[in-house]
């Protein structure tokens, strides 16, 4: 049984406080986009997936307990909520895609006259509720497809894979996109083993990923990040899979810091490095990762580890969230809900797609 980080029914929401984990498991209640907003902020919430969710499901409760004069003042109300749960965090583009999609479904709504004012918010909120399910069903497709494309490639044998960062349940609705991937192996009794990466500086990889499979039994290995290299010197890696937070127009892609030298090992040992995401990281506007803004985190993250310090005093730092991994090293594919594509061929696959609904 995956984890569950999200609980919601109409009204009321709560997430799994992941800045607690592993060591305690406490539920915190999210009232209203402002505690939704800074529980994306914190880091309470994260993975791209998720962070869009319980955006989208904070303000979802907050129209349960607002009331609306004019449908202008509902317009308004939403569209400010939206941009302002974007500017969480500005890496990640789920969440400006649900924004977006959100604010296209109110003008809609609000032109037509023959809808009343409760039922667009009803509306709305139905719209946001469906967004739990859908993940699932986006991330187990991306489970299936990432799976069958690497057993293809492994002649149908059980594999070792690597990954980065945390991309299962507590980054998503429930099941997870790179670990979705490795959770569909486990499931066939395809999955040797997995290495994890402990991703510092916020140790997602170890607190995160780590406590998922040790939750789920899969036989898993942690690693420290510098030792990758010597991993995949080491042992037979089949594959590396990670996942990201936005693919840009010319395949290049954004994930958690660390991606990028782990894309650059895997290419010297000859192991296939896949991208696990869905269509909604896809960002047709930006033509390439050199236009992607990056985040900076605190410097506190770097320097203290749950409050202790762990650096020399004084000392300046440099923490950027992610890194951008060029199109050239993602060998394996991007790995889709429609399929598994070269990252060159993304963008032309994803218009097909657009074209055919």
């Amino acid at each position: 049984m995956t984890l569950q980080a999200i609980r919601y029914h109409r009204g009321h929401l709560e997430i799994l406080d992941q800045l607690l984990l592993p060591d305690v498991s406490k539920f915190i209640p999210l009232h209203n986009t402002d505690e939704g907003w800074m529980a994306i902020k914190l880091m309470q919430v994260r993975g791209a997936p998720a962070i869009a969710i319980v955006g989208c499901l904070s303000l979802a409760v907050e129209l349960t307990k607002k009331d609306f004069s004019t449908r202008k003042e509902l317009k308004e109300f939403v569209h400010e909520k939206l941009n302002y749960l974007v500017s969480a965090r500005p890496t990640a583009v789920n969440i400006a895609d649900a924004a977006a999609k959100g604010k296209t479904l109110i003008n809609q709504l609000i032109d037509n006259e023959d809808i009343e004012l409760e039922d667009i918010k009803l509306s709305l909120i139905k719209e946001f509720e469906n967004m739990l399910q859908a993940d699932i069903d986006v991330n187990r497709s991306i489970g299936r497809y990432g799976a069958e494309h690497i057993l293809k490639n492994c002649n149908n044998e059980p594999v070792m894979v690597m990954t980065h960062c945390n991309t299962g349940s507590l980054a998503t609705a429930g099941y997870g996109t790179a670990l979705g991937v490795i959770r569909h192996l486990h499931e066939h009794n395809k999955l040797d083993r997995v290495y994890c990466t402990e991703t510092r500086p916020y140790n997602q990889g170890a607190r995160l990923t780590a406590y998922e499979l040790v939750h789920e039994k899969m036989n898993a290995s942690l690693i420290c990040d510098n030792m990758a290299a010597a991993c995949m010197a080491s042992n037979k890696i089949h594959a590396v899979i990670v996942g990201a937070d936005r693919v840009v127009a010319n395949g290049d892609t954004a994930n958690k810091i660390g991606t990028y030298q782990l894309a650059i090992i895997a290419k010297y040992h000859n192991v296939p490095f896949y991208v696990a995401c869905p269509k909604t990281t896809f960002d047709p506007n930006i033509k390439s990762g050199k236009d992607i803004h990056i985040e900076i985190r605190p410097e506190h993250e770097m320097t203290t580890l749950k409050g202790i310090k762990i650096a020399a005093a004084g000392i300046s730092c440099w923490n950027p969230a992610f890194d951008v991994t060029p199109a050239e090293l993602i060998t394996g594919g991007i790995i889709t809900e429609y399929g598994v594509f070269n990252p060159r061929e993304i963008q032309d696959k994803f218009n097909e797609f657009d074209q055919q609904r």
